[in-house]
């Protein structure tokens, strides 16, 4: 896997928070810090699209029907109604 240097700046503040990341033992360097930021985005980002397909995928399924839960705790009563006694 090639690789590509990046120049970034930071303020004050979050250059001493990466520096505090890698003096706790979190990383070993600065890069380390930022591919791993990099990293959850990309996680985060597939679960949100996760989501939203699993989200069209329900509009499209059609209309709900109204739970009966009653009906629901029957039938699961006469389903399971061996294993209850």
């Amino acid at each position: 896997m090639g690789t590509t240097r990046k120049t970034i700046t930071l303020t004050d503040q979050q250059d001493s928070w990466v520096k505090a990341q890698i003096a706790a033992g979190q990383f070993t360097n600065d890069s380390e810090y930022f591919r791993d930021l990099i990293r959850r985005d990309q996680a985060g980002q597939a679960d949100i699209e996760s989501i939203r397909a699993a989200l069209i995928e329900g509009e499209q399924s059609g209309e709900s029907q109204r739970f009966d839960n009653s009906h629901f705790k029957q039938e699961m009563a006469a389903k399971h109604a061996d294993k209850i006694r």
